[in-house]
């Protein structure tokens, strides 16, 4: 069965952010993931990791001014220096925390510009090279344009065509099911066309982002699915609790301690 790693962005809110570990763990899950953790000191995040047992799945690299509304740098063809400086900044978290993927946001542009995208590709080979010094992947995530209007990374086929033309060993895709429903709906064939180059997955009902099981997908036939595939990493658990983080896990009773 998978392993789930709870978002702790969006998962266990009632408390303070460096208290949701405890609270991942004791709800059962072996492992977290989060948007940022820029906000606290690298060794506070490493500490709560190894306390607790857990397992850090995934976070994002640094995405500019996120308060503003900057979602990502990677397209932005005047922003390459901010972004190596981010990187630096991210792998600092990633020696303290383990992590053995980073995300990096492609921000807000438009995919049809041809300075974006050759922005967008020079930024995803020099950041895949640089971690994968570190012993790291790279995952590229398409958002769908309902969550995320104007993002620049908002197809599947235009993040695979990517991937297979840079070849690069550690550069994968994060296949959240929640946005490959919204986006392209078939994420089972989708799921098995391109499970070879897939690093991460993240999971969400549709179409209200919340638990799974609770929207119009079958998510435990596609856990099942990610099984038959050979899927062996982590399930992040990126939705928004629709009355309670604990309230809400029921769901998640049959999947506890399933590689235990």
């Amino acid at each position: 069965m998978p392993r789930f790693a709870a978002n702790l962005t969006l998962m266990f809110t009632e408390v303070p952010f460096l208290d949701r570990f405890a609270q991942a763990a004791e709800a059962g899950f072996e492992a977290v993931e989060f948007l940022f953790p820029y906000e606290h000191p690298p060794e506070a995040i490493g500490e709560r990791l190894k306390a607790h047992g857990l397992t850090q799945a995934l976070f994002n690299l640094p995405p500019g001014d996120w308060a503003a509304g900057e979602r990502g740098l990677a397209a932005l063809p005047d922003r390459f220096e901010e972004l190596k400086a981010g990187v630096e900044t991210a792998l600092a978290y990633a020696r303290a925390t383990g992590v053995k993927r980073l995300h990096l946001m492609a921000g807000m542009a438009d995919r049809s510009d041809s300075r974006a995208q050759d922005s967008y590709r020079r930024a995803v080979a020099w950041t895949a090279e640089r971690v994968g010094r570190e012993g790291l992947d790279l995952v590229l995530e398409p958002i769908n344009a309902r969550n995320m209007p104007g993002y620049f990374l908002d197809d599947f086929d235009y993040a695979a065509d990517l991937i297979r033309a840079l070849a690069l060993p550690n550069l994968k895709l994060q296949f959240d099911l929640y946005h490959c429903q919204i986006l392209h709906g078939d994420v089972t064939m989708r799921l098995r066309a391109l499970m070879p180059m897939v690093g991460h997955v993240q999971t969400a009902s549709v179409p209200e982002r919340h638990e799974p099981g609770s929207g119009e997908m079958n998510d435990a036939f596609l856990f099942a699915e990610l099984d038959r595939l050979g899927y062996d990493g982590f399930v992040g658990c990126e939705y928004n609790p629709r009355a309670g983080t604990r309230e809400g896990l029921g769901w998640f009773d049959a999947y506890k301690g399933a590689r235990a």
